[in-house]
């Protein structure tokens, strides 16, 4: 019995993956380069992390209008004008941000995670030191942007 809802957990959490699109392999790869954008330019990954809520996607978004799904173990890179960017998050009808400020040429890190409320899930974004985001982002897959 056990083994029988630990293989359901795991078929449910998979299924929850299937319906975000994930950028193709090669842009994966490349966002793991971790390439500094042009001096005019900065970016940010926002990756998703811990194992609550596994089988379900975390609603994130960026003020320049970009907004993902990141699935657990996943990521999502976006260049754009540096500057003070509001990175959110949505679980349900709860909402986070946070502002980072991504300086020119520069990378920064956000972690973005879901955690568990008193009347539902909640969700959690902060910036994180750039080898903390690099060691998630290596281990994780890269999303396409919606």
């Amino acid at each position: 019995m056990i083994r029988r809802s630990l293989s359901l957990s795991l078929l449910l959490a998979a299924g929850g993956c299937a319906n975000v699109p994930m950028a193709d392999p090669q842009a994966d790869q490349e966002a793991k380069q971790f390439v500094q954008p042009d001096g005019d330019r900065g970016a940010i990954y926002v990756y998703r992390s811990g194992l609550f809520g596994l089988a379900r996607p975390l609603d994130v978004g960026i003020t320049n209008g970009v907004n993902a799904k990141l699935p657990y173990n996943s990521y999502l890179r976006v260049d754009g004008p540096p500057g003070p960017i509001e990175v959110g998050c949505a679980a349900g009808d709860y909402r986070k941000s946070t502002q980072v400020d991504v300086a020119p040429g520069r990378v920064a890190f956000v972690e973005a995670s879901m955690t568990m409320g008193l009347l539902g899930p909640h969700c959690d974004v902060s910036q994180v030191p750039s080898d903390q985001g690099q060691a998630a982002v290596r281990s994780s897959k890269r999303v396409a942007a919606q």
